[in-house]
């Protein structure tokens, strides 16, 4: 970059150099920047995604449960679930699961991706895609139990902050005039709650889950290297330690890339949820 050039020289020469797609070579090594992301980034994606599908599926149902039966067991257990979620170190609750459920009971693997001595063709790059792309199914099973003990560490923390956003929406929408009225009319909870309350609910729901994206990606630096998952977190975290500048400058702008196109897509899919909304 011209190291004995003035900084807003050397600047303008890195930018120049982002825009053609050229990310610079790695200290260690001197390999291009853009081919080791291209084979890593996959990875994160997977991680990322599945911890995201979890925290989702897991801590929206929690939320609109917990806001519709407000003081009760249900939702003291429930909040009390998303504190602790929300306070335990990541390094922590994953070093709890593989002492536990990988070291003691056995029951899943917690190193890398895959069991040594299985073998996927690489098409997307994506293991659990590519094993069914390719019919193995036993690689897909494998594929699916390294996935669960990172998928539960990385997910603890959005699924916590979910359940308790969703769980705030839904208690502000139910005390609405039109939700009274609905009820009034006699339709069955069911429909009130689904049809009228939670679809009013969504706007910040989305918008917690869209941030969650951006969060799990970066976040994904300490659970990728408790598990040696071969992504880009752990990479970052190697290069770091190495002081390879060249990596960390790079995964750190398209992680930021990344970010702002979720909460871009999400501002969009604002006028999809709702009609009053227009752009």
């Amino acid at each position: 970059l011209g190291l004995n050039k003035p900084l807003y020289e050397q600047y303008l020469l890195w930018v120049g150099r982002i825009l053609q797609g050229d990310l610079g070579h790695t200290v260690r090594g001197n390999i291009p920047v853009a081919d080791e992301i291209g084979a890593r980034f996959p990875a994160t994606i997977e991680l990322s995604v599945a911890a995201l599908f979890l925290a989702t599926i897991v801590g929206v149902p929690l939320g609109i449960v917990s806001g519709i039966k407000r003081n009760s067991i249900i939702d003291t257990l429930t909040m009390f679930g998303a504190l602790f979620g929300v306070s335990i170190p990541v390094f922590v609750l994953g070093l709890l699961l593989i002492f536990l459920i990988g070291v003691e009971w056995g029951w899943l693997p917690f190193v890398g991706r895959l069991s040594s001595g299985l073998a996927v063709e690489r098409r997307t790059g994506l293991l659990v895609i590519d094993t069914l792309l390719s019919g193995n199914f036993a690689a897909f099973k494998d594929a699916i139990e390294h996935l669960v003990l990172p998928t539960i560490t990385l997910a603890t923390v959005s699924l916590a902050i979910i359940a308790r956003i969703t769980r705030s929406a839904m208690l502000e929408v139910l005390n609405q005039d039109y939700i009274r009225t609905a009820r009034a009319k006699g339709l069955k909870a069911r429909n009130v709650v689904m049809s009228h309350a939670f679809r009013n609910a969504l706007l910040p729901i989305v918008t917690i889950i869209g941030l969650s994206l951006g969060r799990l990606l970066s976040g994904a630096v300490l659970t990728e290297t408790i598990f040696s998952w071969p992504g880009v977190g752990k990479w970052l975290f190697d290069s770091i330690i190495a002081r390879d500048y060249p990596i960390v400058q790079s995964i750190t702008l398209i992680i930021a890339l990344i970010f702002i196109a979720v909460n871009l897509a999400v501002d969009m899919l604002y006028a999809v949820i709702d009609p009053r909304i227009r752009y």
